[in-house]
This record gives structure tokens, C-alpha cells and sequence, in this order.
């Protein structure tokens, strides 16, 4: 059975375990996938259209804006694509910790018209190996008295 590019790739996106997130080049919600209301909490409703800070703890945007703008610039990211840990804003305000990988899309002219961003929930797994350095360092302490 064969399906249309088209098909096939809204299927991707929408059945992709990752948070999938397009944004223009301002910044404005343009795709939002199943994963990405799973892990932030929005609906795909919610979300178009919306900037990007929606998602984007407080004391991050302005570093972000930065780094978004540099990438809209020159057409790709500093990281090269590379997952990076940070932490995400919930829609019920709460701040969990993701990990986000980035691409600048290109157009056929070589224009940087958008952000793409893939989005992983690693909350649990942060907190939990958090919780084991701080439990670690106060078994060294112990160990040194």
C-alpha cells in the first residue's frame, strides 16, 4: 500500500512519541502535535498561534529570544541539532525539565522561515537523578565528619 508524501508525513508527526513543534519565523505556534499537549498540557487549540513563551519558563525567554533570533539570522542553530536539557512551562504553570533539539527550516531560496523543535519529557528522570547526587553528596558529607 502506498500513501501520498503529504499523508505520510502528517502521520509522522502526529503519531511521533517527541513533542513535535513548528514555529514561524516570529516565533507563533504553526504545528503542534499529540506528543506536545502530553507533555506541556496545551491542546493543539490552545497552542496555534500562541508564542512561543507559553512553553518557556519565565526567566528563560530572554535568553531564548536571543538564541532564536542568532538562529532565524543565519539559518541554523549553534547546537547543530544536538538535545539539550532545559526546563518547559506546563500550561497549568507548573515547570518540568525536557529535552529539546532544534532546527532552523529552510526555505527552497535558503530563508530561514521557521523553528522546528523536538521535544522529550525527561522530568521524572531529572528529578530522580537529582534526587540521587543531592542523596550521594550527603553520604560523602557524612563519610568526611
Amino acid at each position: 500500500m502506498t500513501f501520498s508524501k503529504e499523508i505520510l508525513s502528517e502521520w509522522l508527526v502526529e503519531q511521533c512519541p517527541d513533542g513535535i513543534i513548528y514555529s514561524d519565523a516570529n516565533g507563533k505556534v504553526a504545528l503542534w502535535n499529540k506528543a506536545a499537549e502530553k507533555i506541556f498540557g496545551f491542546t493543539e487549540v490552545q497552542a496555534m498561534g500562541q508564542s512561543l513563551d507559553i512553553i518557556i519558563p519565565e526567566e528563560l525567554r530572554s535568553a531564548h529570544w536571543k538564541g532564536f533570533d542568532a538562529a532565524m539570522q543565519a539559518g541554523t542553530t549553534k547546537h547543530k541539532g544536538k538535545a539539550l536539557p532545559t526546563k518547559g512551562l506546563r500550561a497549568d504553570g507548573s515547570v518540568i525539565y525536557v529535552e529539546l533539539s532544534f532546527a532552523v527550516i529552510l526555505d527552497n531560496q535558503g530563508k530561514a522561515i521557521g523553528s522546528l523543535a523536538q521535544a522529550r519529557d525527561i522530568d521524572e528522570t531529572y528529578r530522580k537523578a537529582r534526587a540521587d547526587r543531592k542523596r550521594l553528596r550527603e553520604l560523602e558529607d557524612k563519610l568526611k565528619t
